[in-house]
């Protein structure tokens, strides 16, 4: 008999732990109460990634005359349209998951799971029809939704979530954006393209406050954003917003969990907008799951710890993706691997996964890529480094596409050479640091990328330029 696995969640993490489980033989049903996807396809990396593109294209069309392309007319963005290609994408996305399930004989049962005890699940539809799944192992990938802050809470009309603002149907004259973590700082960058006036309130002394950003990087994007005329406010929290027809009325004070002993006052206490989007946290989707029928214990407010097999303390549970809390790395692509793990040990196998190299991607403009340790992390944790930085401007790729604006900066073991950590900022840095987090996931040294033949001309350029510097044989940097 067939092991029956039931996976509770069908996002990136949820759908390819069940497409993992069905390809070794077990008895698979996903359950999922909205689409197949998840976040990251439905409210997050995929739509806010078709936004991105159309604002480039706008940004290069407004720049043709540069590129020696004369264009009659007025060239404006078309909402409407936009939103009309993201669901078509996404409709196709989402077929695409639901094929690759049927493919693997995975049943999947549309509505709200709820575990009632060891070994079963009950699924609740949403005509109210009620149906009871047996288990042998459980997948939980429930995942997060954006978190709520009762000072200023969501309306869906001018204080928005980042789900909101993915199915705005207008271009916002002004917009104020509370939180310049990854979320905050993509959509600053998306709207300014498109024509909003953006503000940008960050608590932290910088934008994209995170460990595993390189203080550098987060200066050059500042620059950056204050050249597409965001105006950015460090040091700086949102108290109250008062809505009315005319939009937000914002006010604001010092922020009293900022890392600057020398933070002072916001030059104004308040400020308007005709919208304000609230990107500061996630709040995990556990509190309806039943977990206290089989004993399991969850982490306030509400994460699932687990083991590096992804085993909870619950027996034949296990736990994957944003579920796991900001202890683990909340990341798509993390949360996939996270699935076939866990699947894995499922299935009776003795899988574990390593995050010492998990590349990080944000799409603002420039993109940045990161992976390992930022030089703040390896002072740290006590470790001798060298650094060194490189310019994009040193390519000629860079200036024949017009992206000069970027920089690379690695992170290496001072005795042994090895590489610890890569920062990109930069045109498609995004996709470059794939290079980097094999040589962080195999221990390479910078002479070993040193010594690799980069294509050119070509943007991968960047990373032998930047080895070759913290080499100390440095040809262009």
């Amino acid at each position: 008999m067939s092991r029956k696995i039931v996976v509770m969640g069908g996002g990136p993490g949820g759908y390819v732990a069940a497409l993992r489980a069905a390809s070794q033989g077990a008895d698979v049903t996903l359950i999922e109460k909205e689409h197949l996807g998840g976040t990251c396809l439905n409210w997050g990396c995929i739509p806010s990634k078709i936004m991105k593109n159309s604002a480039e294209i706008l940004h290069k069309c407004r720049k043709a005359k540069d590129f020696g392309i004369h264009l009659d007319g007025a060239v404006l963005p078309d909402m409407a349209g936009l939103m009309a290609r993201k669901e078509k994408i996404l409709d196709s996305q989402r077929t695409g998951i639901a094929g690759l399930l049927q493919g693997r004989n995975v049943h999947v049962e549309k509505g709200c799971g709820r575990i009632t005890g060891r070994g079963t699940v009950q699924v609740t539809a949403a005509d109210g029809t009620i149906t009871s799944l047996r288990w042998d192992k459980l997948i939980i990938a429930t995942g997060t939704r954006p978190m709520n802050v009762p000072d200023f809470p969501f309306d869906g009309k001018k204080i928005l979530s980042s789900n909101d603002i993915l199915a705005l149907n207008h271009i916002p004259e002004s917009l104020t954006i509370v939180g310049g973590g990854v979320i905050g700082c993509e959509f600053a960058c998306i709207f300014s393209a498109l024509g909003t006036k953006v503000t940008v309130v960050e608590a932290m002394s910088r934008v994209l406050p995170l460990p595993s950003v390189d203080a550098s990087v987060s200066r050059l994007l500042l620059r950056e954003m204050k050249k597409q005329k965001v105006t950015v406010c460090c040091d700086t929290v949102v108290t109250a917003c008062a809505t009315s027809a005319k939009g937000c009325r914002i006010s604001l004070c010092k922020s009293p969990f900022t890392d600057n002993p020398k933070a002072k006052d916001p030059k104004t206490d308040n400020l308007s907008s005709d919208l304000m989007l609230v990107c500061i946290g996630r709040t995990p989707l556990s509190s309806d799951l039943g977990l206290e029928t089989i004993g399991l214990k969850i982490r306030e407010p509400g994460w699932i710890p687990v083991n590096d097999r992804m085993e909870t303390g619950a027996e034949n549970v296990y736990a994957i993706g944003d579920i796991l809390g900001p202890s683990r790395v909340m990341l798509a692509h993390v949360a996939s691997h996270e699935g076939q793990v866990a699947a894995d040990n499922a299935m009776g196998q003795d899988a574990v996964l390593a995050y010492n190299a998990v590349p990080s991607a944000i799409f603002t403009m420039p993109e940045i890529g990161t992976v390992g340790m930022s030089e703040e992390e390896a002072l740290q944790n006590g470790l001798a480094v060298d650094t060194a930085s490189v310019n994009f401007r040193v390519l000629g790729k860079a200036h024949a596409i017009d992206e000069i604006a970027g920089e690379a900066k690695m992170v290496v073991e001072k005795d042994t050479g090895r590489i610890l950590g890569v920062h990109l900022i930069g045109a498609h840095a995004t996709d470059l640091i794939a290079e980097a987090t094999l040589a962080v996931a195999k221990g390479l040294t910078a002479q070993d990328m040193a010594q690799t033949i980069h294509a050119h001309p070509t943007l991968a350029e960047i990373m032998g330029e930047v080895a070759a510097k913290t080499v100390g044989s440095a040809l262009h940097g």
